[in-house]
């Protein structure tokens, strides 16, 4: 299961009535733009290469914003809906014939409303339910504790292929040699390091 990292954190405005407490933020490993996003669709079994990919989402991409500068909606089944909503100025026009767009409008937003339908319901409350947590500290405690466990292998494994070993192959040399594939050693996963890395240089 996919894992949200945390970290606690107090806030520290002093102005602020929540000032001490203590909360909890996710902890970003990455942002993805749009080609990275390609690649990973590109690499999970797609027929399709990264090119296409991206150009599809790019194709995407401009023509939402075109349907939502057309006053229209966009429903993405499964993930939400996008659309528009004018924020005003406050304390609005005083009749409806003062009132004036450019004027009394402050800004135009893009807003989007994850899937609530029951069958792919992404809302907050069901997105969490779906979500595992971990927090960031206690990833990093348990990388250092496995990254301080001595490696069980002897020290003297795959020693008969070193040399003058039995059966009369001292003299054989190093072109009868087999030198072992290459492996990585550690039980560190990229999520987890990626997680340490971003950690300790936001430090």
């Amino acid at each position: 299961m996919a894992k949200i990292i945390y970290e606690v954190y107090q806030n520290q405005n002093e102005h602020n009535a929540a000032f001490g407490k203590w909360y909890a933020r996710v902890k970003y490993l990455e942002s993805l733009n749009t080609r990275k996003l390609s690649n990973h669709i590109a690499e999970h079994g797609s027929i399709y290469t990264p090119d296409v990919v991206y150009g599809v989402m790019e194709k995407f991409r401009s023509c939402l914003l075109e349907m939502l500068l057309n006053s229209k909606k966009v429903k993405i089944e499964g993930l939400g809906t996008f659309y528009t909503t004018l924020e005003c100025q406050k304390g609005g026009a005083l009749t409806k014939d003062k009132f004036n767009i450019l004027k009394d409008v402050k800004g135009l937003h893009i807003r989007f409303l994850p899937e609530q339908e029951q069958e792919q319901n992404i809302s907050s409350r069901e997105f969490l339910k779906q979500a595992e947590f971990v927090n960031v500290e206690n990833l990093l405690k348990k990388e250092d504790e496995e990254s301080l466990t001595p490696d069980p292998s002897p020290n003297g494994e795959g020693s008969d292929n070193q040399g003058g070993g039995n059966g009369g192959n001292s003299g054989s040399g190093s072109e009868n040699q087999t030198l072992a594939s290459p492996t990585i050693s550690g039980n560190t996963s990229f999520l987890r390091l990626r997680a340490r890395c971003t950690v300790r240089h936001s430090r």
